[in-house]
């Protein structure tokens, strides 16, 4: 092989062995079956936390990857669960087709958006994304004949799961149904970031300018991810609304943005697990310390925030690739290493 042809062939090997299954990931998707043996009375909190993995990962998607920070992703997901909530309303109830219809529509109102989103960056882009979040949920507290204003959608009502699974109090349909298709969107989440698009993505996300200069087409890449990203978030509102049957305004308000951007920081922003973890940890967190003290919960989740920023800059699983990719690590672990025959 020339040196050039190894040259072209560095990336495409690199972002194959990317996209190798490693131990610990199988590990982690066997674990998410846990709930339906070890916490059978919490399947609904289970279910609440793999809507909220899917819209974190959405989020990730654009900022993780592609450096666009935005303060009203809630947008999206509201638009999404308020699409698949009057789809319901008007006698359309079968969740598979009301998911889909959920996540086109946040998707042509993500690809209308990225038109405005692909010409800006930084503090523009994060008041342009704040206000547009705010101005959709004041339009959908004045509509009050469609979305039901402040009193919320009435009348959802879904159908069985594929005609035979309904939506139970227990959480049991709701949970297999969110976690098969958290699982479903993370494959082809992976799959883009670990290709050439989402290579291109992370060179816009440390410098647009010079991927312009070398040609490389950046806003069409932002409009393409943007619009993948309000889908997939939509497809998460459209679950919520499909597993409790209600839609309030509180799924568009700047709370869930915020939310959600903590989670991300939490877990870690451009590593695909760091929304899962962080929707683990926030969730589990909030019921617990809400628990113990109802007003006072968001006190002891913004001590860990504090924590984890000052400690792991880069998120809990970018503390953890640092203490890994550590030297005094390595020279632990050289040992257990060298006696399996892998030494490193």
């Amino acid at each position: 092989m020339t040196s050039t042809s190894a040259a072209l062939a560095g990336p495409h090997e690199h972002l194959r062995a990317q996209d190798r299954w490693r131990a610990i990931e199988v590990v982690f998707w066997l674990a998410t079956l846990l709930p339906f043996l070890v916490t059978p009375n919490y399947l609904s909190l289970a279910s609440q936390v793999a809507i909220t993995a899917l819209f974190a990962l959405s989020l990730d998607l654009i900022l993780g990857y592609a450096g666009i920070v935005s303060l009203g992703h809630a947008a999206f997901f509201g638009f999404g669960a308020y699409a698949a909530g009057i789809l319901s309303k008007h006698g359309w109830g079968e969740p598979l087709s009301g998911l889909l219809f959920a996540g086109i529509a946040a998707g042509l109102l993500g690809y209308l958006m990225s038109f405005i989103i692909a010409r800006f960056r930084h503090l523009a882009l994060i008041m342009i994304t704040l206000g547009f979040g705010l101005l959709l949920l004041e339009a959908a507290n004045s509509a009050g004949w469609l979305t039901g204003g402040a009193d919320g959608l009435q009348g959802v009502r879904m159908w069985p799961l594929l005609g035979m699974f309904r939506f139970d109090l227990y959480g049991f349909t709701a949970y297999w149904y969110s976690l098969i298709l958290l699982f479903l969107l993370f494959l082809v989440s992976r799959r883009l970031i670990n290709s050439p698009f989402g290579l291109s993505l992370r060179g816009i996300r440390e410098n647009s300018t010079r991927m312009r200069a070398i040609g490389a087409e950046s806003r069409a890449h932002i409009r393409k991810i943007y619009t993948i990203s309000a889908a997939m978030a939509g497809i998460a509102g459209g679950l919520l609304t499909q597993t409790t049957e209600t839609v309030s305004l509180g799924v568009l308000d700047f709370q869930r943005s915020a939310d959600i951007l903590v989670i991300l920081v939490l877990g870690g922003a451009g590593r695909l697990y760091g929304g899962l973890i962080g929707a683990i940890i926030f969730l589990v967190a909030r019921d617990q310390f809400s628990g113990i003290n109802p007003q006072y919960w968001y006190f002891p989740i913004g001590v860990l925030l504090v924590v984890v920023v000052l400690f792991l800059p880069g998120g809990i699983l970018g503390g953890l690739a640092q203490i890994t990719g550590s030297e005094r690590f390595q020279r632990m672990v050289r040992p257990l290493m060298v006696w399996r025959g892998k030494s490193p």
